[in-house]
């Protein structure tokens, strides 16, 4: 019909395809207002079923009275369904895997975008039909199944979550106690970390004096006094206690990730700068040049100017995957905007320094900024690390990787 009088209109959207239920909310619209689809007759008992895209299952049963005359969308199919068939049965017919093939197969529903089913196909569906009171107890029966085959579901996916996430977060929470001392023991022979911070320190300042490193613009110490933390910082000290964000052994150290490291920035070329042909140096351009174990060659530079070494960590900073991080495996590369690069040291295990960074993947990420979101130097530099002795960094690192290869494995 042609609404002549203010109606009740049924649209998509007064679906909850979820449940396949009918909206309480009433959509009433004048005549003079009505869509060009609002033409379905629908009456208490029909089945309303969308013949767009079915197998959304945007369809119900129609199980209440209006307030005008309820008129539903040509993008439904309203079936009534004769004596002695029972429209319950049919409405749960509609929903099975049996009819959903045959609806939603590319011979009967036509279109790409949003595939339908027009009303010949639909009509030509052959469905089983029972005895009347089969009918009835089949329906029942189906009501009786579906609160614990809900319940199942929620369970089921629930279940599914875990077993996607587990493994990441397992791995968080190895990482986690690796950065706290609790991933192996300690050894009270192991040479202290405040003795290979003095050696780092060392290390540096010889890097500075051959040009090689810029000095720091503020160099910080941390340090301890009478079991709390002080941090000295251009002559002035303050306590960082409310800073440090759990207790270390004694025999490890807390230092700025800037006092241990060098912090290198790349920097883009343009195109007619670099090349696809293998001539001169491997490019580092962002995270899709970077693989779980190491860097992927696909663009070099004959002009390199920022340049990371084989056993530096790479720290993409900018854009896509930013916070991702890798050992460089290759022996020099340039690196782009979007990669730092940590030189490496040699007091100092990069394989632990990638751990930390790992380990604080989440914290470093909240810190990006801006449209494209970037890591700025001081957020990396500013970090608190927790250095252990050397030796059991590197203990550190084999039994990290030992847990990880069993968590591949599970």
């Amino acid at each position: 019909m042609t609404p002549a009088d203010d109606f009740c209109y049924i649209d998509i959207g007064s679906i909850d395809n979820k449940n396949q239920k009918l909206s309480d909310e009433e959509n009433i619209i004048t005549a003079d207002k009505a869509p060009s689809r609002a033409r379905k007759i629908v009456a208490i008992g029909d089945i309303l079923y969308s013949t767009v895209r079915p197998y959304l299952h945007n369809m119900c049963v129609v199980d209440r009275s209006f307030s005008h005359q309820p008129i539903a969308s040509t993008g439904f199919a309203a079936l009534t369904c004769h004596t002695g068939f029972y429209n319950e049965f049919l409405f749960y017919y509609l929903m099975s895997p049996d009819f959903d093939a045959y609806a939603n197969d590319t011979g009967n529903a036509k279109g790409i975008a949003y595939p339908a089913i027009n009303d010949n196909k639909l009509y030509r569906a052959l469905i089983p039909v029972p005895p009347e009171s089969e009918q009835k107890r089949i329906v029942e029966k189906i009501k009786e199944a579906l609160p614990y085959v809900a319940t199942y579901g929620v369970a089921y996916s629930e279940t599914e979550s875990l077993n996607n996430t587990f493994p990441d977060r397992l791995k968080k929470s190895i990482l986690q106690e690796a950065v706290q001392g609790k991933l192996v023991p300690q050894d009270p022979a192991d040479e202290p970390a405040s003795i290979l911070l003095e050696r780092i320190r060392a290390e540096k300042e010889q890097l500075i004096k051959t040009g090689k490193i810029k000095r720091d613009k503020h160099k910080s110490v941390i340090f301890r006094r009478d079991n709390s933390h002080y941090e000295k910082l251009d002559g002035i000290e303050r306590c960082i206690d409310d800073e440090i964000p759990f207790e270390i052994p004694d025999t490890w150290e807390w230092s700025r990730l800037g006092q241990v490291i060098s912090l290198l920035s790349g920097t883009d070329f343009k195109p007619e700068e670099y090349n696809n042909t293998q001539k001169g140096m491997p490019y580092i351009t962002g995270a899709s040049s970077l693989s779980e174990n190491g860097v992927l060659l696909n663009r070099w530079t004959e002009t390199p100017r920022v340049i990371a070494n084989r056993g530096d960590v790479l720290l993409v900073c900018k854009g896509s995957g930013y916070g991702k991080t890798v050992i460089c495996d290759i022996a020099e590369a340039h690196i782009a905007r979007q990669i730092m690069a940590i030189k490496k040291f040699i007091s100092l295990d990069m394989h632990y320094v990638r751990l930390f960074l790992q380990a604080n993947f989440d914290k470093i990420k909240s810190k990006g900024q801006g449209v494209i979101p970037g890591i700025d130097r001081n957020s990396i530099m500013n970090l608190l690390f927790p250095i252990p002795p050397v030796l059991e960094q590197r203990r550190i690192i084999e039994k990290q990787q030992e847990l990880f290869n069993k968590i591949t494995l599970i």
